[in-house]
């Protein structure tokens, strides 16, 4: 099968796909972080390729509910969530048989549809609480391949926070983004063993 992981540098999903036998191609702005296939360019210039498969990662910065409140403050302009939005629409309606998109919460919900499924890292080996949407178009829903309780930590205030969100605020601004981001490999094996 060929695959088109959008959006990617990590090599993460594209490498679990790759494993399993497929031609599998990340395809981002950013040069890939593993050796692999990779296409480093803007992803709308690669979509009617032939893909059978596309799995999307769209930036979630100006999409994530997390950061609204930059928007209603007047601290990031509404053209940002805009052309965010406009971004998403266009890997939705992109020319491929079989498509996820993934993000986090965010207002794709709102302003496109609500996710077909949701799923956390926690249902596929990773002890983190990090609740993660899933559009598909032609796919089955996710299966959990390895349930494990998440690790937590409990704040002053009395609220739980995954662990691995809390260390992550400790880290300087430019890695924190990164590696909040980054994909979980139990959950790209699970996408590459049930879509593959």
């Amino acid at each position: 099968m060929k695959v088109l992981v959008a959006c990617e540098y990590s090599g993460i999903v594209r490498d679990a796909f790759t494993a399993k036998g497929h031609d599998a191609w990340s395809c981002d702005i950013l040069p890939t972080e593993s050796e692999g296939n990779h296409i480093q360019d803007d992803i709308l210039k690669h979509l009617d390729r032939g893909w059978d498969l596309m799995i999307a990662h769209p930036p979630c910065t100006h999409l994530a509910v997390s950061g609204a409140r930059w928007f209603t403050s007047g601290h990031k302009p509404w053209s940002l969530q805009v052309e965010a939005l406009e971004f998403v629409r266009q890997l939705l309606n992109a020319p491929v048989e079989k498509i996820a998109l993934e993000n986090p919460v965010s207002v794709i919900s709102t302003k496109i549809r609500k996710p077909t499924q949701i799923i956390q890292p926690y249902h596929y080996g990773h002890e983190v609480r990090k609740t993660t949407c899933l559009w598909l178009k032609n796919l089955p829903k996710l299966i959990p391949t390895k349930i494990v309780e998440p690790k937590m930590i409990k704040m002053k205030n009395g609220k739980s926070m995954s662990k691995f969100c809390y260390e992550t605020f400790k880290l300087p601004n430019k890695i924190r983004g990164k590696m909040r981001s980054r994909f979980f490999k139990g959950i790209a094996r699970a996408m590459a063993e049930q879509w593959g």
